[in-house]
């Protein structure tokens, strides 16, 4: 049984549209970067500055071919220590895994946070728990990753990423299309999904040149060249962020178990940039949101006080306490 894959975006629409509009020139998320060396520097979310709405020392989020082997082996550690961790709960159905308690959320509440207005509000606000567990739970106290895949467009095969010792491979699709089930980096059962099943399998991953080597920067740039929330939201969800949730195959292109697989969250980090690149060529994007929050366009317009939940992962928030990386809920910037 195969779920429901991720709705494309055409790429020539995108292109179309922003040679229309001009295409936009990202300014890098580190104009303001320090060079931080003290501890607290590492945790994106900081409590603390939090609660005094302020973000003195955001942590720098590092692009995963810059991190040291030593941050890397931390790293895919602590994602191991939280595979490792039991469940908090039936409230989570399936989870065998303080981590997959992250996926039975992400499955449960997949129609509610898909081709919908807060699909990156809710994204950023996820990312920021997953960084939690690490830190909280499993002692990570390195910088956190992000992974540049554009770098990697045109051969995923070759990235720092996809290797035995780190996230594992990314095999080709099987005579008759199936993926192939890893052996190496997370060669783990899966208990959640595809679609919304409870299914015990393996992590696969299919690969689909065709749509990779479309997670190129000049189509992150088209949808950023949308001026409007709306339009930058819908392209960036169809396009870059589907395109490789597909091409990668396997649990990634399943919408709503896509978590299983530990690339998710790396993936979704670039999504995470490339919305904070939009918001930082105009200081007004910081508060703008906008589109349905249903996706047959019948509910309300997206505004800040939209809450986002996570079904007791953690506190319910509003989109207004993420829409800035440095607002004080979360703290941190990009290393580029």
């Amino acid at each position: 049984m195969k779920g429901l894959t991720f709705q494309l975006f055409p790429h020539e629409k995108a292109k179309a549209d922003a040679e229309s509009a001009g295409v936009f020139q990202p300014q890098p998320d580190h104009a303001t970067f320090r060079n931080n060396t003290d501890d607290k520097a590492t945790a994106g979310v900081d409590s603390d500055a939090a609660a005094a709405g302020a973000c003195d020392q955001p942590a720098i989020r590092v692009e995963w071919r810059d991190l040291s082997d030593d941050d890397r082996n931390a790293f895919i550690g602590a994602v191991k220590c939280l595979l490792g961790k039991p469940s908090a709960g039936p409230q989570y159905p399936g989870s065998q895994s303080r981590y997959e308690d992250l996926v039975s959320v992400h499955q449960q509440m997949t129609g509610s946070i898909h081709m919908v207005a807060q699909f990156l509000p809710w994204h950023r606000y996820y990312l920021s728990i997953y960084e939690s567990f690490l830190r909280e739970e499993c002692q990570y106290g390195g910088p956190m990753p992000w992974w540049d895949e554009s770098k990697d467009a045109a051969d995923f095969t070759v990235s720092p990423l996809f290797t035995d010792q780190w996230f594992g491979p990314i095999p080709g699709k099987g005579p008759n299309g199936e993926e192939t089930c890893l052996g190496t980096g997370f060669p783990i059962t899966l208990h959640i999904g595809p679609g919304g099943d409870l299914t015990d399998r393996c992590l696969g991953r299919a690969l689909d040149t065709s749509l990779t080597s479309q997670c190129t920067a000049d189509f992150a740039n088209y949808c950023n060249s949308y001026g409007d929330y709306a339009s930058m939201e819908s392209c960036a969800e169809g396009g870059p962020h589907a395109y490789c949730h597909n091409g990668i195959g396997g649990a990634m292109s399943d919408v709503a178990s896509s978590p299983g697989d530990p690339v998710f969250f790396m993936h979704h980090s670039f999504i995470d940039y490339n919305w904070r690149i939009w918001q930082n060529a105009d200081p007004a994007r910081l508060s703008e949101v906008g589109g349905n929050t249903v996706s047959d366009g019948s509910g309300p317009q997206l505004d800040l006080e939209y809450v986002l939940t996570s079904k007791g992962l953690r506190d319910d928030i509003t989109v207004r306490d993420v829409m800035d990386t440095q607002g004080g809920y979360l703290c941190y910037q990009y290393s580029y």
